[in-house]
């Protein structure tokens, strides 16, 4: 038997280096595939070259030789390609085959779809994009960002990016998933069950569309899946928490009981705080964040998971915001949030262009941080980075933003393990952190934060440049800690 396991050990090292130098010749030969360019890194510097990786688990390979061999013939599988010397990394547009469910103007909701044939992970992804809660603002809405309303010009392809690429660099722990890109275009949060009528205008059908997504991909191999991972951006982040349960319980009611679905919500962990100036609710961005959501959920027919509308009976609302709806979710869910995030910052009324922001605007926005730390302290599994920014499991920097030495890649690997090893009654791994939060108490001093760029120039800004533009007094500042300015500008530049 070992030698067998040795045989096998030496038949997986071929086949990597085979497909270093696969991969390689595909994106450093003559004629590389061509791919789409990916957007300006905002990251502050370029990774510039990385060895080629593939996710392999080597851990019990005795105990489990099914799962080991199974990781040999996706290897192998993922190389077939370079003999044809083609790779093909899109995602391909299907329509629901429930022709009912749809986009708010009626047009056939869908997704996009990489199969990954041999690989029992899926990852669903749930697209973002604000919401409208009116007939008027659905109109405009319909007028200036029609994709997100209507399919009529979705494109045939898409090619994923973050922890939907294929690319093993980029996408290190997930790349070889069957990987699903669901269009937002429902305007509700995901939470709607409303078919288009004459009095609105538009349907609100958020949370069918996920239903039936899952299971038009029954039909293509969901149905032999391991794990299925629920995972959204902004809106989609709040969707994942709205949803997971009901994937869940649908699963299990069809008989598929053997299938863990999980949740990851990225910028989705949304506080009902009050706002630094109180406006007229004209519009998502000028609303107070409950104010738009207890209009929204009438407007929509909006559903909350069961649990969370019992104990917010009357005033279902309270389950668009993570800290009240995360209790009483039963599927695992890390939840993955920017400290200062600036959609909150926007719907708080704080605006962050043009002049320095002002004493009391520098208090609003360390207090924002220091709540949304309270909200996240007994959430078992998070990653929360002290930067400014929206959104990041989709950005090709993903993988440079790191919390206490631990990238967001690397806590989700753990995560899984961690779940995994559960499963099994073992204890969690050692040296594994899946519970990540920064403590330091400003806007990006965490110096592994996305670059920010100036709204006006489109220049970089470093850390001080950056906390000067938001009125930050140093010598206030080193004053309050108890140190010399230059010291604390020291500190400040080296990111500590």
């Amino acid at each position: 038997e070992k030698r067998t396991i040795w045989q096998h050990g030496v038949l997986l090292l071929v086949l990597m280096q085979s497909g270093a130098l696969c991969a390689r010749r595909f994106r450093g030969g003559r004629n590389p595939q061509p791919r789409r360019s990916p957007p300006p890194p905002t990251y502050r510097a370029d990774r510039g070259d990385t060895t080629e990786s593939f996710s392999l688990d080597f851990t019990a390979v005795e105990e489990n030789m099914d799962n080991f061999m199974t990781q040999v013939k996706n290897l192998a599988q993922s190389l077939y390609p370079c003999s044809a010397q083609k790779l093909d990394y899109d995602m391909r547009l299907n329509f629901l085959e429930n022709t009912s469910v749809t986009c708010n103007d009626g047009s056939p909701a869908g997704y996009y779809l990489k199969e990954s044939r041999g690989s029992r992970r899926w990852l669903i992804f749930l697209e973002g994009g604000w919401y409208c809660f009116n007939k008027e603002n659905c109109d405009s809405r319909y007028e200036t960002m029609r994709r997100l309303m209507s399919s009529s010009k979705w494109p045939q392809t898409k090619t994923g990016t973050g922890i939907l690429s294929p690319l093993p660099e980029e996408n290190p722990h997930w790349w070889n998933a069957n990987m699903v890109f669901v269009p937002y275009c429902s305007s509700d949060v995901w939470s709607g069950a409303t078919a288009k009528t004459d009095q609105s205008g538009y349907a609100f059908m958020g949370s069918l569309i996920i239903q039936e997504v899952v299971k038009d991909l029954l039909k293509k191999g969901l149905e032999n899946a391991k794990v299925l991972l629920l995972a959204g951006s902004s809106a989609g982040g709040t969707g994942v928490l709205l949803n997971v349960d009901r994937v869940a319980e649908m699963l299990e009611g069809l008989g598929h009981t053997a299938i863990q679905v999980r949740g990851l919500s990225d910028s989705g962990w949304f506080l009902d705080n009050k706002q630094y100036h109180c406006t007229d609710c004209v519009d998502t961005a000028s609303c107070a964040p409950t104010e738009t959501i207890k209009r929204g959920i009438k407007y929509w027919g909006g559903m909350v998971p069961e649990r969370c509308k019992q104990a917010h009976e009357g005033e279902e609302w309270n389950c668009f915001f993570g800290y009240r709806v995360f209790p009483s979710i039963k599927s695992p869910v890390f939840v993955v949030q920017w400290l200062f995030d600036e959609a909150q910052l926007t719907v708080d009324n704080i605006q962050l262009t043009g002049q320095p922001v002002q004493e009391g605007q520098w208090r609003y926005i360390q207090n924002l941080g220091t709540e949304l730390r309270n909200t996240l302290k007994d959430v078992p599994a998070m990653f929360a980075p002290a930067c400014l920014s929206h959104e990041v499991i989709t950005r090709n920097y993903w993988i440079d933003v790191q919390v206490k030495g631990t990238s967001l890649p690397r806590a989700l690997h753990c995560w899984d393990r961690s779940l995994h090893d559960n499963r099994n009654n073992k204890a969690p791994p050692k040296g594994c952190p899946v519970h990540l939060i920064d403590s330091c108490p400003w806007p990006h001093c965490n110096p592994t934060c996305p670059t920010i760029r100036d709204q006006f120039t489109g220049q970089e800004m470093n850390v001080i440049q950056f906390l000067k533009h938001m009125g930050f007094d140093v010598q206030k500042m080193a004053q309050q800690q108890g140190m010399d300015p230059s010291k604390l500008l020291g500190m400040l530049s080296s990111g500590s």
